[in-house]
């Protein structure tokens, strides 16, 4: 993907009466077996309003390298060079651009403090405080800490598959 010149304008409110702001950094890296590793890292603005959600995806010093728009039964990624793709679906979006499954629907559950597992959930772990804190679903193991009012402000997943490893990390840096 290319950089761009924009960036992401942050908000201030994390979460509305119909929808979800977090702003952060990620770190993805794949490591199959007799292959070097890929790792990505970059920051992340996502803006989730229930029926619809953009999230931006910034490389290390904030250039906008791509946007991701889901609606009701479409999601479309944008690069910063114009290049444009559609899938049914954001999962179905990121596998067919970065060859690799990730968990977009999941993330918009799994962003906010959930008290009760979600259909699918296996291996339920909660916290001190009756938070869902680790489980497992859709072939990713999850981990959910440093919560604020809103929900995780550190999000490890990991998948492991016949011939490799996905390892996805998001860190809520705001609102």
């Amino acid at each position: 993907m290319l950089g761009g010149c924009a960036t992401p304008v942050p908000t201030t409110s994390p979460v509305s009466s119909s929808g979800l702001v977090r702003d952060g950094r990620f770190a993805l890296k794949s490591e199959s077996f007799g292959r070097e590793p890929q790792a990505v890292q970059g920051g992340y603005a996502w803006r989730d309003t229930g029926p619809s959600l953009t999230l931006d995806l910034t490389n290390p010093l904030g250039s906008v390298l791509a946007r991701v728009q889901v609606e009701p039964r479409v999601a479309v990624l944008t690069r910063a060079n114009g290049e444009v793709t559609r899938a049914p679906g954001p999962d179905a979006l990121l596998e067919t651009v970065l060859g690799q499954p990730m968990p977009v629907q999941g993330l918009r559950q799994w962003l906010r403090t959930m008290r009760e597992p979600l259909p699918g959930m296996q291996g339920v772990e909660r916290d001190e405080q009756g938070r869902i804190a680790a489980f497992e679903q859709d072939g990713w193991r999850v981990q959910l800490s440093r919560f604020d009012d809103v929900g995780p402000r550190l999000l490890v997943m990991r998948r492991q598959e016949a011939d490799r490893v996905i390892s996805l990390r998001l860190v809520v840096d705001g609102p």
